[in-house]
Parts: C-alpha cells; sequence; structure tokens
C-alpha cells in the first residue's frame, strides 16, 4: 500500500525553516507539543528534523546561551544529533516499518526532496496493527 494515504501534509504540521533562530524553535516545539520538529531550507527541501535534546545541548555547550539571548542562534547552528530519514511519496508502506522504531514521524518529500508532510508512528502501527489482527 502506498504511503499517500497516510500522509499528514505539510499544512498540518508544523515545521520550521532554516532561517528560524532558536528561541523561535523552542516556542513553536511548545505550543506544538512535539518533541522533534522538521526542518526545512528556504525552497522548501527537507534538510533534517530539530529536537529538543538538540536545543538542550546546545543550551548545556553554551552557558552564556539563556532565554532572552537564544534569539541570536540561528536554528542551523545547532548541532543535530540524529538525522530522521525522509522517504518519496511514492515509497511503500513497507518502507516505513524500520523508520517508524526509531523515529516519531517520517518526513514524505516528492522527487526533488521538497517537504510534503509526514507520517506519524502512531499510524504505521496502527496500520500494521490492523493488518495482523485481521
Amino acid at each position: 500500500m502506498e504511503i499517500r494515504s497516510f500522509l499528514l501534509p505539510k499544512e498540518e504540521v508544523s515545521f520550521l525553516t532554516t532561517a528560524a533562530n532558536m528561541r523561535t524553535a523552542v516556542e513553536k516545539l511548545e505550543a506544538c507539543h512535539y518533541t522533534a520538529i522538521p526542518l526545512i531550507d528556504e525552497e522548501g527541501k527537507y534538510v533534517g528534523t530539530l529536537s529538543e535534546g538538540d536545543l538542550l545541548w546546545k543550551l548545556k555547550r553554551n552557558p552564556e546561551l539563556n532565554f532572552d539571548n537564544m534569539h541570536e542562534v540561528n536554528i542551523t547552528d545547532v548541532k543535530k544529533r540524529i538525522y530522521n530519514e525522509c522517504v518519496a511519496v511514492n515509497a511503500l508502506m513497507e518502507d516505513m516499518l524500520t523508520l517508524a522504531a526509531d523515529q516519531n514521524f517520517v518526513p514524505v518529500v516528492d522527487d526533488d526532496r521538497i517537504f510534503l508532510g509526514i507520517i506519524r508512528r502512531r499510524d504505521i502501527i496502527e496500520y500494521y496493527t490492523r493488518n495482523i489482527t485481521d
């Protein structure tokens, strides 16, 4: 089965652009209740995922940083500890299971790596649960 039917489109997904700063990232993560969020560049291409842990490690390694000056740090200057693999929109659901084991969500891109949305781990697990028990 193609993953397209499980896609949560970009319009319904919180994400950050590479032009964002650390404070914006913290505020967006808090607002959407995510622990990680997709990053896209100015062309709309998926470039990675930023996690709460990435922000915390940046704060730990830079004691001069605090909530009042986080806006001075561009999100591209925050080291990403994990790269969430993305999949092409024409991928099969079977391709998703391995990725879902390690990622809360799987970013979906088109042939030009333009970010189209995500597939949540929950949806992948529900799909397999339905098909195993049927």
